[in-house]
């Protein structure tokens, strides 16, 4: 049975700031050899950063190569004010990217073409191909941001498109009754991408039934809802505005919690050789 989209387009997207000097300093941060889970609430002022080239723009950086853990992409929250962002968004020719909004509403232009990107809207940005990003609204605007190096294969090209999350059919998995569905934006049969960012969707109740046990690297930003995740033989706790990063072959599984359905953003690498020569 296959799912209609998606009937909202609420997407949590943190708002910085700062916890009272009253609160305890106990969250549910987690660093291990494995996994990280980056919960929303240290998502602060305090921990944002800057970038040459965007104006009037911060960002929380989640995700970035780190040897010995995940190595093959960068993710980002990035929050643009009013009249801010850049005119040249990639500065590395080798890098792909896929920007997703939650937030407001960001003018992007590729090749002199411009598209109005409003929460739930998707841009897979190929490298090479030279693009702008701008918030021309009288509101603030937020996107996460996945950067990966394109794996360049003779007889394959990945091609930039702008599409929408509400214009997408998800895609239920085998015998979940719906359950369980993922929302795919590029057909994973196509080898000209090595990489998928997709969104999976869980009902109330729906689980993972086994612990996936894989090559891919993840990095899952929680959209919506919340989820007893099990990662590398822990149960963790999860809930929107969250963010989880997987190591290549750590152990992962979940049960979704309600009353909404759980919703996340997911990262993976796919469909290259693995690399033995390093030299």
């Amino acid at each position: 049975m296959t799912q209609p989209g998606p009937q909202t387009t609420r997407y949590y997207t943190p708002q910085g700031g700062l916890p009272g000097q009253e609160e305890l300093l106990t969250d549910r941060a987690i660093v291990t050899e494995a996994y990280t889970v980056i919960p929303r609430g240290v998502l602060r002022d305090i921990v944002t950063s800057n970038l040459p080239g965007w104006d009037k723009t911060r960002l929380w950086v989640l995700a970035r190569p780190v040897e010995g853990f995940a190595t093959t992409f960068a993710q980002y929250v990035v929050e643009v004010s009013p009249g801010g962002g850049a005119d040249r968004g990639e500065v590395e020719d080798t890098v792909q990217s896929v920007v997703f909004v939650t937030e407001g509403t960001l003018t992007l232009t590729v090749r002199g073409e411009e598209h109005v990107l409003e929460p739930g809207g998707y841009a897979y940005l190929a490298a090479g191909d030279e693009w702008s990003l701008h918030n021309r609204s009288d509101a603030k605007a937020a996107f996460q941001w996945v950067r990966k190096v394109y794996e360049r294969i003779d007889g394959y090209e990945a091609k930039t498109f702008v599409t929408r999350e509400q214009d997408i059919e998800p895609r239920p998995m085998p015998d979940t009754d719906g359950a369980w569905a993922t929302t795919r934006f590029v057909d994973p049969d196509d080898l000209a991408h090595d990489m998928h960012v997709n969104i999976v969707t869980f009902q109330p109740g729906g689980s993972i039934p086994f612990a996936e046990t894989h090559i891919m690297e993840h990095g899952l930003y929680v959209l919506e809802g919340k989820a007893v995740y099990r990662l590398n033989g822990d149960w963790v706790e999860v809930q929107e505005g969250d963010f989880m990063w997987l190591r290549a072959f750590c152990p992962q599984a979940c049960y979704a919690g309600g009353p909404k359905p759980f919703r996340y953003l997911l990262y993976k690498d796919v469909n290259r050789q693995v690399k033995l020569d390093r030299r």
